[in-house]
């Protein structure tokens, strides 16, 4: 009997495998991406000190999308990009978390680019 696998245990064996070749750095730190059913979270982090340097996601009480669909996650990626213009970080490493590049991580990454962001 074929038993159907676990995919977010899939995404963690494909975060694990992109995690071992990127890393955030001060001058270019990482740009972390989490997506859940009803929201979706984007963090930047510096991984030589551990810290997470700006954050912006769907779930906070200001946000007035519903935070599952496309124009939420590129509204986050436009929070993101001008949280981190204010804290002068201008480009980072695209950490898509072991999701496929397509709909909403890709529509974050869109208005990341949009709000400044290079990577």
């Amino acid at each position: 009997m074929v038993s159907k696998l676990d995919s977010n245990k899939q995404r963690l064996k494909r975060h694990k495998r992109v995690r071992a070749k990127i890393s955030g750095t001060a001058e270019r730190p990482r740009l972390n991406v989490f997506r859940s059913n009803t929201n979706i979270y984007a963090q930047i982090i510096d991984d030589t000190t551990g810290t997470t340097l700006v954050s912006a996601n769907s779930a906070e009480k200001t946000f007035e999308l519903n935070g599952g669909n496309k124009e939420a996650a590129k509204k986050v990626g436009l929070m993101i990009a001008e949280r981190a213009k204010d804290k002068g970080i201008s480009s980072v490493v695209f950490d898509r978390g072991g999701y496929l590049f397509h709909g909403r991580v890709k529509e974050l990454a869109e208005g990341a680019r949009e709000g400044g962001l290079q990577f």
